[in-house]
C-alpha cells in the first residue's frame, strides 16, 4: 500500500478555492509569529517570506508553503487567524471546507465508506480519499531478507586506504536509529505499516558494517532531540572513526515528526554533530539516512521521451589568535558529513507495507553489495538509480504509475570507504 504525508486534500482544495482573497486580504507579521509558536513554521522559513517584496507577494510565498507543512498546519492557522483578528479569513476557508466535506460525504453515502483507501509516506493524515478501488499487491512473505555485507580485501585496501577517511576501529563506529511507526491519537498522524521492517534492515545492515548500534523507537520530538543530544555527547566517539544517525518518521521539508506529533527540525539535528558541539568527531565522517516526506507533493513522473529503460514496479506501495597563542589547525564548523534524502524537496517518499521503504530497501541492497569496493557518495548515486527506476503500481489510486527521487548531500572531504570486515593485523 502506497502512503504520503500532509495536509487533508479538502483544506488543501478550501485553501486553493479562496487563493486569491487570501492573497489580498493576509496580514501575515503577527499571523507568522503564531505560526512559529505553533511550531507550523520556522524563523528562516518567515525570513524567506519577508524578503519577497510586498505584502501580496509575501501572502502567496506563504500560501505555497502552508500547504507542505503538515496534517496540524490548517488547524494552526484557522487558530492564527483568530489570534490575530481576521476571522472573516476563516470564517471563508471553515465554509468552504464544509462545503467540500458534504461532497465527500455524499460519495460516501453512494459507494459506501469501508473502502480500501492507499496513502504517501510523509505526515499521511487519516483521511479517504477519493474512491479508489482495492489496490493490487505484488508482495510476498513479511519484508525482504537481508542481504549478506559482502567483505573487502586485504588489497583493496591498502591500494585505497590512502586517499580515504581512517575507517578501522572496532566497532568502526556508534550508529544510533530513531524509528517512529506508531504515533499519538489525538495528532492526524498514521501508523507507518512496513516502517519496522526499514529500522530491522538498517540495524542489521549496520551491525554487519561492523557498527555498534543503538535504536529507540516511538520517541516524541524532545526525547528524539534528547537520544540524539546523549549519543553526540558519548565519550566512546573518541575511540571510534565514525558515525551513523537515522531518522524514521513521517515529515516535512526540514523536518521530522515525534510519536506526539511535533516537529523535531533536522539543522538543530545536525548542529549536535557539527565540529563546534561535538569535538570527538571531528576530522571523522558522519552519515545521517534521513526516511521521511519533504512535501506532499507526489511525483507523478513524466514519459521519457527516447528511452529504451522500463521502470520497476515491484509492488502496491504506501506511498575556532594572536601569535603569542599556540596556533591550532582551523576548522569549518560543519564538515565530514553525508546525508541522505529518501525524497526531494517539497515531494512524498513512498513506503511498501511489507518490504518497507523503497529507499531503505535501496540503501540496504546497495551498501550490503557494494561496500566492500565503493565509497559512500558513489553508493548513494547508485542508491538514485535504483530509486529513480522504479514505479509505484496501485492501479486506481492516485500513487499508480508515481515515483521518487532520493538525493545527498555532502561535506566530505575524503572517500569513505566503510571497509566491511577488514581489521589490520587480523
Amino acid at each position: 500500500m502506497l502512503v504520503a504525508c500532509g495536509m487533508q486534500r479538502c483544506h488543501q482544495e478550501a485553501l486553493k478555492k479562496n487563493r486569491v482573497m487570501l492573497a489580498k486580504q493576509l496580514v501575515l507579521k503577527e499571523l507568522m509569529e503564531h505560526m512559529i509558536e505553533k511550531d507550523i513554521i520556522t524563523t528562516e522559513m518567515m525570513e524567506m517570506i519577508q524578503a519577497q517584496s510586498g505584502s501580496f507577494s509575501q501572502n502567496v510565498e506563504f500560501l505555497n508553503l502552508l500547504p507542505k507543512r503538515g496534517p496540524n498546519a490548517f488547524s494552526a492557522f484557522c487558530e492564527a487567524l483568530r489570534e490575530t483578528k481576521q476571522q472573516h479569513l476563516e470564517a471563508l476557508i471553515l465554509k468552504t471546507t464544509s462545503n467540500l466535506s458534504h461532497g465527500i460525504a455524499r460519495l460516501e453515502h453512494c459507494y459506501g465508506s469501508n473502502l480500501p483507501f492507499p496513502a504517501s509516506e510523509s505526515c499521511n493524515s487519516k483521511r479517504p480519499r477519493c474512491i479508489e478501488p482495492m489496490e493490487h499487491s505484488l508482495d510476498y512473505g513479511d519484508g525482504p531478507s537481508i542481504p549478506p555485507v559482502k567483505y573487502c580485501t586485504p588489497e583493496f585496501y591498502h591500494e585505497h586506504q590512502h586517499l580515504a577517511y581512517k575507517l578501522i576501529s572496532e566497532p568502526r563506529g556508534l550508529a544510533l536509529i530513531l524509528s517512529n511507526v506508531h504515533f499519538s491519537s489525538e495528532k492526524d498522524l498514521e501508523y507507518r505499516a512496513g516502517g519496522d521492517v526499514d529500522c530491522t534492515s538498517l540495524e542489521m545492515l549496520f551491525q554487519h558494517l561492523g557498527y555498534q548500534v543503538t535504536v529507540f523507537h516511538d520517541q516524541t520530538a524532545q526525547e528524539m532531540q534528547n537520544a540524539l543530544k546523549r549519543f553526540s555527547k558519548l565519550p566512546d566517539h573518541r575511540d571510534v572513526d565514525s558515525c551513523i544517525v537515522a531518522l524514521l518518521s513521517h515529515g516535512v521539508e526540514g523536518g521530522v515528526y515525534g510519536s506526539d506529533g511535533k516537529l523535531l527540525q533536522l539543522q538543530e539535528a545536525f548542529r549536535l554533530f557539527d565540529n563546534a558541539n561535538c569535538p570527538n568527531l571531528q576530522n571523522k565522517p558522519k552519515m545521517f539516512f534521513i526516511q521521511a516526506c519533504r512535501g506532499d507533493e507526489t511525483d507523478r513522473g513524466v514519459d521519457q521521451r527516447d528511452g529504451k529503460e522500463w521502470s520497476d514496479s515491484p509492488g502496491c506501495e504506501e506511498s575556532d589568535a594572536n601569535k603569542e597563542e599556540n596556533l591550532k589547525l582551523r576548522l569549518p564548523t560543519c564538515s565530514d558529513m553525508i546525508c541522505g534524502y529518501a525524497c526531494l524537496k517539497g515531494t512524498a517518499a513512498m513506503r511498501n507495507t511489507k518490504r518497507g521503504s523503497w529507499y531503505i530497501e535501496a540503501l540496504t541492497s546497495v551498501f550490503a553489495e557494494d561496500s566492500r569496493d565503493t565509497h559512500v557518495a558513489d553508493m548513494l548515486v547508485k542508491v538514485n538509480r535504483q530509486i529513480k527506476q522504479r514505479e509505484g503500481y496501485a492501479p486506481g489510486t492516485e500513487f499508480h504509475r508515481c515515483k521518487e527521487m532520493s538525493e545527498y548531500c555532502s561535506t566530505l572531504c575524503r572517500d569513505l570507504y566503510l571497509f566491511p570486515g577488514y581489521l589490520p593485523g587480523k
